[in-house]
């Protein structure tokens, strides 16, 4: 057989009928941009995940703007954060004249290391202007937030949580993106539940929340998306800020809210792939593990390879994963390695060591509801087939 008949691509959104409905409903309203059907998604997305305010915005990287921007980041101000991310997390910083400060990640996770939060902070006081810290949920799992919190509130230094992996991550502390002062989840296609392309930010400070409102649309003053639609609403308005255009439209507000309801049933069908993999794997040494920790997401599933047990790259083996037909990705390349990150502010590789020694050998597999068990046994077998092909000395 030719496995590529059958390639198992490595993310696919699960989209249904109910999304369809959804979507055809606001078709026929009348009504496809921003309104009463994005109103009542901010309301049912902040009910699941018990905060005040959702406010629903067309990225996660429009989210963390506008979150920082809230807080008053700004020219000359540095936002801790790590290099182990997509660029989007650091870009947001540069969009408000501010400067990203990477902390290196911990040895024992794919997240940013509290203790280096504290000594970075310790290192610039009195120095330098640090607004806020940046944590980021890699692959859906929460690390670290009891210790990052601690550190920040004794110094009143805001935390926002990019939660961009990490809906619907139900920890000890309570939701991910609830933790800290503002937290951006991700409803991009790939995500743990989407809308296309959106995001929603969350908070419990009404100030946040209301600077957020104002500047997700253009720095008018009050809700105006109904002007057209009620023979009551007024034509007027006021500018107050020169605000951006990062609302999210009806449309995509009715996939998401379809896709809220399933919320649950995705994350078991998640984690049970999850757990398949952990329990097919727990024997190979050569392979090393994600932590199967409480409230885990499951967005990803980082897999790594133990090069000192194996002769053959990281690179190499999701060549041969892909010759198997299986498609895979990889998360993340560090930002330090990218020649604007590294150009701008003179960055080495060995400037975040366990950034790079993590990437170098990580693998990430696909996990998704719409996979089937016979695939997920192909992917299983495929690893399995490849490193004990290639363990041991050459």
């Amino acid at each position: 057989m030719n496995r590529n008949t059958d390639f198992i691509p490595f993310a696919r959104p699960d989209i249904g009928r109910r999304e369809e409905e959804a979507v055809l409903r606001v078709m026929r309203s009348g009504w496809l941009t921003t309104g009463s059907e994005t109103k009542s998604f901010e309301e049912e997305f902040a009910r699941y995940v018990g905060v005040p305010h959702a406010l629903a915005v067309n990225s996660a990287t429009a989210g963390l703007h506008l979150a920082l921007e809230a807080l008053g980041v700004g020219p000359g101000d540095k936002v801790v954060t790590t290099p182990y991310t997509f660029t989007a997390g650091a870009e947001i910083i540069r969009y408000l004249g501010a400067d990203p400060l990477f902390v290196d990640i911990g040895k024992e996770s794919f997240h940013i290391d509290p203790e280096g939060i504290e000594q970075a902070l310790k290192n610039c006081a009195g120095k330098e202007r640090i607004r806020a810290v940046l944590p980021v949920h890699v692959a859906g799992e929460v690390r670290g937030m009891e210790r990052i919190l601690e550190i920040c509130r004794g110094r009143g230094i805001p935390v926002v949580e990019d939660a961009a992996h990490a809906f619907p991550s139900l920890t000890p502390l309570g939701y991910a993106g609830t933790l800290g002062d503002a937290g951006v989840f991700s409803f991009y296609a790939t995500k743990t539940i989407t809308t296309g392309e959106g995001g929603m930010v969350v908070t419990r400070d009404p100030d946040i929340a209301g600077r957020i409102a104002t500047m997700r649309l253009h720095g008018i003053d009050r809700e105006v998306w109904n002007r057209y639609t009620s023979a009551e609403a007024s034509w007027s308005y006021s500018v107050v800020e020169a605000g951006y255009k990062y609302n999210l439209t009806d449309i995509a507000s009715a996939i998401g809210r379809v896709q809220l309801g399933r919320a649950r049933e995705f994350l078991d069908k998640r984690a049970r792939i999850a757990r398949q993999y952990l329990d097919a794997f727990a024997d190979r040494d050569y392979l090393v593990l994600p932590a199967d920790s409480p409230g885990h997401a499951w967005h990803l599933f980082l897999l790594r390879l133990d090069d000192a047990r194996l002769t053959i790259s990281r690179d190499d083996f999701i060549l041969r994963l892909r010759e198997r037909g299986i498609g895979t990705s990889v998360h993340f390349i560090p930002l330090h390695l990218h020649p604007y990150w590294k150009n701008r502010y003179g960055l080495r590789p060995g400037d975040f060591p366990e950034a790079v020694r993590k990437y170098s050998g990580v693998i990430s597999l696909p996990i998704y509801p719409a996979l089937t068990d016979d695939r997920i046994r192909r992917i299983i077998e495929a690893v399995i087939e490849i490193g004990d092909s290639r363990y041991g000395p050459s």
